[in-house]
């Protein structure tokens, strides 16, 4: 009886202590990385019909993401606005003039942060500053 219970408190020990590895493995990792990665899954379910798969997007009808000078503007609030609740009228991307349709995808605003940190880190773009859940909270309409 007491090597079974000694075998079971060794047992729980052990999964006690890779659980608590597997933690701390997981929240040490770089949160813009981790942000990045699920924003790329984001991105393949809710923008790239669009914007296509390397963000160049469709010349006239859907403004690039790639090297876009109208993400950097202003911190990228209108981006934010954009993908929080759509975008409508007129804008000028890299010089070329969109006037479609974006329409609100409802997405969390966890989501969104998560998407604008993967589209302003690739194609060009790299903004390293970590645009957060809080800040996608204080745009508004």
């Amino acid at each position: 009886m007491k090597l079974l219970i000694s075998l079971c408190t060794a047992g729980v020990s052990v999964l006690l202590f890779f659980a608590k590895a597997e933690k701390e493995v997981y929240t040490s990792q770089d949160p813009l990385a981790e942000s990045i990665e699920r924003g790329a899954e984001v991105y393949q379910d809710f923008c790239i019909q669009c914007h296509l798969g390397k963000g160049e997007g469709v010349a006239g009808t859907f403004p690039p993401l790639a090297g876009s000078d109208w993400l950097t503007e202003d911190r990228y609030k209108e981006a934010i606005k954009a993908v929080k609740y759509g975008q409508q009228g007129p804008i000028t991307v890299n010089g070329v003039d969109y006037n479609g349709v974006m329409a609100n995808l409802e997405l969390y605003e966890d989501e969104v942060a998560d998407v604008m940190n993967y589209i302003m880190n690739n194609w060009g773009n790299t903004q390293k500053e970590m645009i957060t859940e809080e800040e996608v909270k204080a745009i508004s309409k």
